[in-house]
């Protein structure tokens, strides 16, 4: 279980998704695990999702263990997945048959500390076209949250919860530093998968959006815009990392893996980053956290 140490002010960890550049998230958390940084509670986007559940069960190094194991295998992250399941991440194999057999989640864990911990996954509204935080509570029951955290736009199927469709959260929040203040998080950590001096750039790929979710005003207008929202959250996460109430990891270089990285060398690589940036920082970051 967890140790969360008391303190007058509750820490939260901010995670940035990034598809396969956040192996790097994968590394800061294994990082963390090994020296018994406990946050007080979790926000995900995507990737960050995905990793930080690992981070709540406690699986120290599952991450990068499957991810060598399994990035080359069609079903995991391919066009072959794509194509015959409609998602570039296949359902099946990445929600189900990766975490139920060949590399097993440990649910229990993750039940018992995400009571404590409160563990969520940004998402975005295809109807509204603004983020929603849903909660994790138990992932056998929520295992659809956080797939709909993590399906990126015109490559996955629109995952439907209470019969409302949701995509990657990234689209409407991709570092909610906002929303963890506004739940009373006054400290948090931040852990970027861009390295410095980095800057959103509009989509080139808006005209297929266009066509793809013509249905969905809302929902494009958030996607036209996320480069302008995304460069102003930067220069708001920089305003309060210079009061002191952030701290922000993020790569100390530009590997240039690519969000759809299939080259085990460059995962590995951005996986042991992680953990050296994580490691450089780490007395800061227990300073920071008493």
């Amino acid at each position: 279980m967890i140790n969360i140490p008391d303190r007058k002010e509750k820490v939260g960890l901010v995670l940035e998704g990034g598809g396969m550049r956040g192996i790097y998230t994968a590394g800061v958390l294994d990082e963390f695990m090994k020296n018994n940084i406990a946050a007080d509670g979790v926000v995900g986007v995507s990737a960050g999702s995905i990793h930080g559940t690992s981070y709540i069960s406690e699986q120290f190094g599952r991450s990068i263990r499957y991810y060598m194991k399994y990035r080359n295998d069609k079903r995991f992250m391919s066009a072959y997945s794509l194509i015959t399941t409609g998602d570039i991440c296949g359902k099946e194999f990445c929600y189900e048959t990766i975490p139920n057999e060949l590399d097993k989640f440990d649910y229990a864990a993750f039940k018992e500390n995400a009571a404590r911990i409160p563990i969520y996954a940004t998402v975005t509204s295809l109807e509204t076209g603004e983020a929603e935080y849903l909660r994790l509570f138990d992932l056998k029951e929520d295992m659809d949250k956080l797939r709909a955290s993590a399906s990126m736009p015109l490559v996955s199927n629109t995952v439907m919860i209470n019969d409302k469709g949701y995509l990657d959260g990234g689209s409407a929040d991709s570092i909610p530093i906002m929303f963890m203040r506004k739940k009373g998080y006054k400290k948090n950590i931040i852990v970027l998968t861009q390295p410095e001096g980095y800057e959103k750039k509009p989509d080139k790929t808006m005209p297929l959006m266009k066509r793809r979710y013509k249905d969905y005003p809302e929902y494009l207008e958030t996607c036209e815009n996320r480069y302008i929202m995304y460069n102003k959250t930067l220069r708001y996460i920089e305003y309060l990392e210079k009061k002191g109430e952030v701290l922000v990891i993020k790569p100390s270089r530009d590997l240039h893996v690519k969000r759809t990285e299939k080259n085990i060398d460059n995962i590995k690589r951005l996986y042991k980053l992680g953990r050296y940036d994580a490691r450089n920082i780490m007395e800061s970051l227990k300073d920071f956290i008493k």
